[in-house]
């Protein structure tokens, strides 16, 4: 399944707004579209929207009307800032852009023609896209090793095909494992406020036949305590140099559930995730959304008219709560600021 994809010189992605009850297709024509969709969670999954980010600019760059290379960096500005402005918290999206930035500058350093440029970064996007199916491959089958015949794993928020371009890093990992012929099943965490997980989790896994249970998030702690929790795998918007993980809301209450539990827990991310440049997960922002998604399901009111809400859309889990990080080069193990920094190296060397 593929959730971005680049045709007819339009982007055009899965409406994850919509599923699992209708299955629409979301056609940019513009960059706008793009980063419309990217704010509106119509694409989400850390992965998934550095996807969009790369083809936005590539769309941008194919609609600007610079006649001259220098002249499309100088229009290719705005189309940035637009794409950053989306969401905060997953370094994938700003990853994504500059590595767009840092092609097209390249390229114009060695030909004054506009053309050439869009096409190069047309290229660019699509290899991003390809990257990060190859790279999700990988941590699936790092991962895999961390489950065993017969386990009961837990996941929260959406993680699969659908948060990435396509298979998935922590519900890549549980569908590898599958694919190896171990028998599993799925505590799928339903993900209040957005329902990531009952909406997509729950339907992704039905789609591949894996056993699986829906449960709202505040059951997670009665299954534990019961020993039917094996292990835990969450993914990641943005991790830390010391470890320190980003994730959907609800995932810091998971982590420490798990170590009360003595159950392991792991995150699983590509190395486009890491940020070095943040010492710790105090430095990484969170998002807040519109207090409307606590209040309404599907514009349903579920609490009284003009009640004050809250919606951050991310939590932080320190670093003490991690059993591993499970990345595309392989799987880090405490202390993570040594850990990590290697993996990052051996990925720029």
């Amino acid at each position: 399944m593929r959730t971005i994809w680049w045709q007819d010189q339009a982007v055009h992605l899965i409406d994850q707004t919509r599923l699992p009850h209708e299955q629409v297709i979301v056609h940019c024509h513009d960059y706008q579209a793009v980063a419309r969709a990217i704010a509106t969670m119509q694409i989400r999954g850390a992965p998934a929207i550095g996807a969009a980010a790369a083809y936005g600019v590539a769309l941008g760059a194919w609609h600007a009307p610079a006649d001259s290379a220098s002249a499309l960096l100088t229009q290719l500005q705005p189309v940035y800032e637009t794409l950053r402005a989306t969401r905060p918290t997953a370094v994938n999206l700003f990853w994504a852009i500059e590595r767009m930035r840092r092609c097209a500058e390249q390229v114009a350093a060695t030909t004054t023609d506009a053309d050439q440029v869009r096409r190069q970064l047309l290229a660019e996007a699509e290899r991003v896209a390809e990257e990060d199916i190859a790279t999700n491959k990988r941590m699936g089958q790092y991962g895999a090793t961390l489950i065993a015949d017969g386990m009961n794993v837990l996941t929260h928020c959406n993680t699969g095909a659908l948060a990435v371009v396509d298979y998935g890093t922590a519900l890549g990992v549980i569908r590898t494992a599958w694919e190896q012929g171990k028998r599993l099943h799925v505590w799928v965490d339903e993900t209040r406020p957005f329902l990531q997980g009952a909406r997509l989790t729950a339907w992704e896994l039905m789609q591949l036949g894996i056993p699986m249970t829906l449960i709202t998030d505040n059951m997670a702690g009665h299954f534990m305590a019961r020993g039917q929790v094996d292990a835990v795998f969450v993914g990641a918007d943005r991790i830390a140099a010391n470890g320190d993980v980003a994730n959907k809301i609800g995932t810091y209450s998971l982590a420490v559930l798990a170590q009360a539990h003595g159950i392991p827990f792991y995150s699983v991310a590509p190395v486009s995730t890491l940020d070095l440049t943040l010492a710790s997960g105090d430095q990484i922002p969170i998002e807040e959304r519109d207090p409307r998604e606590v209040t309404h399901i599907r514009d349903m009111p579920i609490a009284p008219a003009g009640v004050r809400a809250a919606n951050p859309a991310f939590d932080v889990t320190p670093n003490r709560y991690i059993t591993a990080i499970v990345t595309d080069r392989g799987i880090v193990y405490p202390p993570f600021v040594d850990g990590l920094r290697r993996i990052v190296e051996g990925a720029h060397g």
